[in-house]
């Protein structure tokens, strides 16, 4: 069965190439993010790999690094690596599952995988105020922002591409804007503006525009007299399975009581007749 292809890829990368360095600050965020991880985790990983949009900026900050583009099929060998970045890509991805095995097969035993992408809470002032103005100016509905999972249905994705030890978590960047128009043309400068293969090919009216900038400025203006953008980063974090790693034990296993390890006195409970 063939893979929906929500992304454009042809789209997706012709926006990239437009991007321009100075509007990076996602991957900014998102490349300091992972480097405090990897400061935390007492290992010195010695081949690393990295699946981003973005090859000329994750060079810079991981120079010895192999980069390889988030095709859907990643140019990475089996097990030849430690580490796996997989750098906000993932909410482009046709088969983010797909992309997750290739990842862990990518990953020597007990090889570390980190993948940040958005999170479904991005930008809901803007698809709300779009919405909006577009139901409101045409009477329907047209896909303007790609669909990005949420936090509690992508833990799981982990497991199913077979992690160990799999961990989702999501931290909420807010950036602030003078209006609408500074935001979506600052997606456009990042290289993150529209790639749905279903989107409206044609310039959007200049009536939905303006509404959805005064609906905007109506909900989400802050008391700076700027309008509030959200961005969630969801980070991905687990391990390629391995005999060395430590274990759950099984149930009933335990070979010291609760009681005893708290230092407490267990109390039987009383039990009435029925």
């Amino acid at each position: 069965m063939n893979m929906p292809q929500i992304t454009d890829r042809a789209a997706l990368l012709r926006n990239r190439s437009r991007a321009e360095p100075d509007a990076l600050f996602l991957q900014e965020h998102a490349a300091d993010a992972l480097q405090e991880r990897l400061n935390e985790v007492n290992r010195t990983f010695k081949s690393i790999a990295i699946a981003t949009g973005f090859p000329d900026f994750w060079h810079a900050r991981f120079p010895d690094a192999t980069i390889v583009a988030d095709d859907e099929m990643l140019d990475l060998q089996p097990q030849a690596h430690d580490l796996v970045l997989h750098a906000m890509c993932l909410h482009w991805a046709n088969d983010p599952v797909g992309q997750l095995v290739q990842s862990r097969h990518a990953l020597k035993p007990d090889g570390l995988l980190l993948c940040t992408f958005l999170g479904g809470q991005t930008l809901h002032e803007l698809r709300t105020s779009l919405a909006e103005a577009e139901a409101e100016v045409t009477g329907g509905l047209s896909p303007r922002i790609a669909p990005m999972g949420e936090i509690r249905d992508l833990g799981g994705l982990l497991q199913r591409a077979g992690f160990a030890m799999p961990v989702a978590d999501s931290d909420a960047l807010n950036v602030s804007y003078a209006n609408a128009f500074h935001l979506m043309h600052d997606l456009r400068k990042m290289g993150e503006n529209n790639a749905l293969t279903q989107r409206i090919k044609h310039t959007t009216r200049r009536a939905i525009l303006i509404k959805a900038s005064q609906i905007y400025a109506a909900h989400f203006r802050n008391a700076d007299n700027r309008v509030d953008a959200t961005f969630e980063i969801i980070t991905l974090t687990g391990w390629a399975p391995s005999d060395t790693q430590q274990q759950p034990l099984r149930p009933g296993s335990a070979q010291t009581r609760l009681a005893d390890a708290l230092g407490t006195i267990e109390t039987p409970l009383n039990r009435s007749n029925d």
